[in-house]
């Protein structure tokens, strides 16, 4: 699948893992489902957009979610480089809402990892919602050219994780 004009391209410089993330690339709109504290899931919609910036050395990703009434819950924006001298990913946060910056790939939790099928990393989040989700776990999976899924765990302590959220992301043409 050919991506549109406007999102950049990788540089043939920039680092190779570079491209562990570029499924990222172009627009896509997703569902997503919050496990609630009633056992039930509660639905979202939204917007992920991701580009190739900083001439092709880095990719920048916008997160858009909303209720299904329209109402925005969570806008953001991710930076992801690949630090070749630390042989690491450098992966940060901007919650617009907020103005906060967040470190997604923080080397105590592994920081990033990958099966040649998913991607994977952990983090502390900076405010938990409340005392059992003070870590974040990520794993991207079941890539394709038109899909891929987000799915969230959260844990009190970075050794037990439960799933709180998954996200089914779709390949839009907006």
């Amino acid at each position: 699948m050919q991506i549109a004009q406007g999102f950049g391209k990788l540089n043939p410089n920039a680092p190779v893992e570079l491209s562990q993330f570029a499924f990222l690339i172009g627009n896509w709109s997703f569902e997503a489902k919050v496990n609630v504290a009633d056992g039930q899931s509660r639905p979202f919609m939204g917007t992920w957009r991701g580009r190739y910036i900083l001439d092709g050395h880095a990719i920048s990703d916008e997160y858009r979610m909303t209720d299904l009434s329209g109402k925005l819950i969570v806008l953001g924006l991710n930076l992801r480089s690949y630090d070749v001298s630390k042989q690491t990913w450098n992966i940060k946060w901007l919650n617009a809402l907020t103005g906060t910056w967040m470190d997604l790939a923080p080397s105590e939790f592994g920081a990033v990892t990958s099966d040649g099928h998913s991607m994977i990393y952990a983090f502390k989040e900076m405010a938990p919602l409340d005392t059992a989700h003070a870590c974040t776990r990520v794993t991207y999976t079941r890539v394709s050219e038109t899909h891929f899924t987000w799915r969230g765990e959260k844990s009190a302590d970075g050794n037990a994780w439960s799933e709180f959220m998954v996200v089914e992301c779709h390949r839009s043409e907006e």
